[in-house]
């Protein structure tokens, strides 16, 4: 039996979302209840899939189950495609299997040509209406379908609009719009050298093409990227009959939320706008109405909308993201979707279901994105900072939390000032387009001075957890020029501003920012999560701030102290480089001497705010080189503080330079070769754990974690060191106190070879970063240079760096776990890398039966919550 590429709404139903994508699978859905849905069909993920593998070409079968189903569509809404007195017109939609909101593209009205506009003008007795809608199709069909700046189009239709005294779009006439179509012809043959295309099944095949091809576009690879979604799933087309919201003043498109997305309340929540079509209420162009003033304009469809509402809210258990149409009074149900929210309203939301006996705690805690706690978890504007800061405008709370950072007016320019120069960047914009996406990433917050509550910025930046503040209509931006004008003050580029999303307030310079408190909620879903979780979560903390903040965020142990940062401290650094530049072993236990007593205060400073929980401790990691200057005048200027001779030590830095430093002389082997280094820091853990033990009353167990390990030998040598020193402490202090010894598995042979490196040591830490390093063989300094054009050309979907490569990197991580664990069946085993706190690598490390994550801090709710997922999901 031949495969089927195309499902009419009525052939399928929500657990079909792989094949039928999101919005076809709920359209489907929606049919399936017996909802005011426009008909239509979809052409599935899996034709989307064979378009790219046949070279961007849809296939004769493909086309002829298109053509098939639109003669189904036909019967069902009795017109005919490109009819001349009843002619059916449809939109042409994207619908990937996860909702990425404006990142992929859309086509309205597609029918219309110089014939059936006509046609349409006669049946409805509108013509108005019918250019209207022509000028519209043939703009989205020259952006979407042919690549045509749509900013060309709009120019003509502001000219147009100047002309005839027209502030609105709606204020213009039936033979204003006819210039306006003719003009659009006009720019559209100058383009592309030919006429417009008049053959509705050929618009229609571009169109679906389109939408494939946007699955490709550079918004939606950035945005798949950060959200963890493979390249290879593919975007169906969902094909429907349209309805109409500008036929007049009896007609309307909005989008509602059955939750307020900012703050999770209970209440229908969004926008609407008489006499319009979808795109210009998330567009922003104008300024739309409150859905709760629909009441008063069409109380029927309005309380018909609020059951429909409730309806799907009851139905999918979760907030939904509604767009409906209003024709000639009638209402039609075109998208539901479980609506994007922040994640004060995912924390709010997930509860209030839980408490409404919706959902159980489990699904809860599986409802609210682990990386969306982000948000939650940086600083907030200082209460008296801002008692003390006057609002110079004020616009929309369409995303909450707090920025403050230099104006840029293009997405280009925004990532230039953060990437390039380190900026902190707010990003200005009369109103953002899917096309600014990069620029958002890496923008504190953003303002535009176009848009409402359902905009793209708002939509967009809430989903990312980004401060916006949206609609400031007192701003008057000029990107060209590269400034804002908010009545007598003039921002450039380059000036601080302030935005709190949460009000929607904007402030001249820069506030100051305190951190989060956690609490309520937050503190209620997170006691969920740890109840089901099974990982257990520590932190990779250096100095005892970072242990505090830590311990407030609910890490139970710290998994990673690396000692290195410690001598890069302004006090430390010269007994360092007097260590490093030692011609004999009694010169270098002299420097190491003066080191002890400060690594000591480190250690006791990171036991005491700790307590009883572990502490995991690696030995000195980094190359020497690091440590000492290289630039002639600097190292001149350290050899007058030393009283050395310039040219000894520009000889010792020379003779410290490597080829390859992350492969040279670090690690497990400055032990080797300096052992004193090893004893002076045995010695400062053991001396502090004692300490801190007898002062506070508590049993400390710490944890030495020897870094590079790639044989026995090497482990067994560095070990004996450690051992020898350590006993020698607890003998010198008649102390009691136990002590593990352990290894990063980071060089690949260890992993190759861990059941024999687990007869010495007694945990394993995987550190991944370095073990992802080695295993690709590209540095992840210098990866940035061409991974770019890896994603491009779909070598790689993701940054290894960033999430784990679980095909690679995870097998030996999986082999390392279990060849340790036939040695030393005990083996305590966790991961240490950046990938400790990225959710789809945490759910790795439980499935392969790791027995800890260790990541940053502020990622530590993160991992809290990522862990207690994978161990729901696995036991469903």
């Amino acid at each position: 039996m031949a495969k089927k590429y195309v499902y009419l709404f009525s052939e399928g139903n929500a657990s079909m979302r792989n094949l039928l994508g999101g919005k076809g699978a709920n359209l489907a859905e929606m049919t399936n209840l017996g909802l005011p849905v426009p008909q239509g069909f979809t052409v599935t993920t899996e034709a989307c899939t064979k378009y790219y593998e046949d070279g961007k070409k849809i296939s004769d079968e493909i086309v002829e189950e298109i053509y098939k189903n639109m003669a189904i569509l036909e019967q069902i809404n009795n017109k005919k495609f490109g009819d001349k007195k009843n002619p059916l017109l449809v939109s042409v939609r994207s619908g990937a299997r996860v909702s990425m909101p404006g990142m992929m593209d859309t086509i309205l009205n597609l029918g219309l040509n110089d014939d059936t506009v006509i046609g349409l003008a006669e049946a409805t007795n509108n013509e108005r209406f019918a250019y209207d809608s022509y000028r519209r199709f043939i703009q989205m069909f020259s952006d979407v379908v042919m690549g045509i700046d749509k900013n060309k189009f709009e120019a003509i239709l502001d000219a147009v609009k100047e002309e005839n005294g027209a502030k609105y779009d709606t204020d213009l006439t039936a033979e204003n719009l006819k210039e306006v179509v003719k003009r659009y012809k006009e720019l559209y043959k100058q383009e592309m050298g030919v006429e417009f295309p008049q053959d509705p099944k050929v618009q229609l095949l571009e169109a679906v093409k389109a939408v494939f091809r946007s699955w490709d576009n550079p918004r939606a690879i950035v945005y798949r990227r950060l959200n963890d979604i493979p390249s290879d799933w593919g975007t169906a087309v969902n094909v429907q009959t349209m309805v109409f919201g500008n036929m007049g003043n009896d007609s309307g498109t909005g989008v509602a939320f059955t939750r307020n997305p900012a703050t999770g309340e209970k209440a229908l929540f969004g926008e609407f706008l008489m006499n319009a079509q979808g795109e210009d209420v998330v567009a922003g162009i104008r300024t739309p109405q409150p859905i709760s003033t629909l009441k008063d304009i069409m109380p029927e469809v309005y309380n018909q909308f609020t059951e429909i509402a409730n309806k799907l809210e009851n139905h999918y258990r979760d907030m939904q993201d509604i767009e409906f149409t209003i024709e000639r009074s009638k209402l039609y149900m075109l998208q539901t979707r479980n609506g994007k929210r922040t994640a004060q309203a995912a924390l709010k939301v997930a509860i209030d279901l839980v408490n409404e006996g919706l959902i159980d705690e489990k699904e809860a805690v599986l409802r609210v994105d682990p990386k969306q706690l982000d948000q939650l978890l940086h600083p907030m504007f200082d209460a008296e900072a801002l008692k003390a800061a006057k609002p110079i405008a004020k616009g929309l709370p369409a995303s909450p939390g707090a920025a403050a950072g230099k104006v840029y007016f293009t997405a280009d320019d925004a990532v230039e000032a953060a990437k390039g120069r380190g900026e902190k960047v707010v990003l200005v914009r009369m109103e953002t387009s899917p096309e600014d996406i990069e620029g958002m990433v890496v923008a504190q917050g953003i303002l535009t001075g176009r848009g409402g509550m359902t905009s793209h910025a708002a939509v967009v930046a809430r989903g990312m957890g980004t401060c916006c503040v949206a609609g400031c209509s007192a701003a008057l931006i000029d990107e060209n020029e590269k400034v804002m004008k908010i009545g007598d003050v003039i921002v450039k580029e380059g000036d601080y501003i302030s935005i709190d999303g949460s009000t929607g307030n904007v402030y001249l310079g820069e506030i100051k920012t305190v951190p989060p408190s956690l609490t309520g909620n937050f503190a209620t879903l997170m006691g969920w999560a740890d109840r089901y979780r099974k990982l257990k979560v520590k932190a990779n903390a250096d100095i005892p701030r970072d242990a505090k903040v830590a311990v407030n965020f609910g890490a139970e142990g710290i998994g990673l102290c690396r000692t290195e940062h410690m001598f890069f401290a302004e006090d430390r650094i010269p007994a360092m480089r007097e260590m490093i530049v030692s011609k004999t072993e009694e010169q270098r236990r002299n420097a190491l001497n003066k080191l002890l007593p400060m690594q000591r205060s480190d250690f006791e400073g990171l036991f005491e705010a700790m307590g009883e929980h572990p502490v995991t401790i690696r030995l000195l990691d980094p190359p020497l080189h690091e440590f000492l200057p290289h630039e002639d005048e600097d190292i001149k200027a350290l050899a007058n503080e030393m009283g050395m001779a310039f040219e000894d030590l520009k000889a010792t830095v020379e003779s410290l330079k490597e080829f390859n430093p992350m492969l040279g002389f670090r690690g497990c082997r400055l032990a080797v070769k300096y052992p004193e280094i090893a004893e002076m820091q045995t010695r400062a853990i053991i001396e502090a754990a004692i300490n801190v033990s007898n002062k506070l009353g508590i049993n400390i167990e710490p944890q030495i974690m020897i870094p590079l390990i790639g044989d026995i030998k090497e482990m067994k040598y560095v070990k004996e060191i450690i051992v020898k020193t350590a006993d020698e402490v607890l003998k010198e202090k008649n102390a009691n106190l136990k002590y593990q010894v352990g290894t990063m598995i980071e060089v690949p042979r260890a992993a190759l070879t861990a059941d024999e490196i687990a007869k010495e040591a007694e945990f394993f830490s995987f550190g991944t970063n370095d073990l992802t390093q080695l295993t690709f063989a590209f540095s992840r300094d210098d990866a940035g240079k061409f991974l770019e054009s890896y994603y491009d050309k779909k070598i790689y979907d993701f940054d290894p760096f960033a999430k784990l490569d679980q095909n690679g990197v995870g097998k030996l991580v999986e082999m390392g776990t279990k060849l340790g664990r036939q040695t030393r069946p005990d083996l305590s085993v966790g991961i240490c890398g950046e990938h400790g706190g990225d959710p789809s690598s945490i759910e790795f490390c439980h499935k392969a039966g790791l027995d800890y994550v260790s990541c940053s801090p502020y990622r530590v709710p993160i991992a809290r919550l990522a862990a207690a997922q994978a161990a729901i999901k696995d036991e469903k």
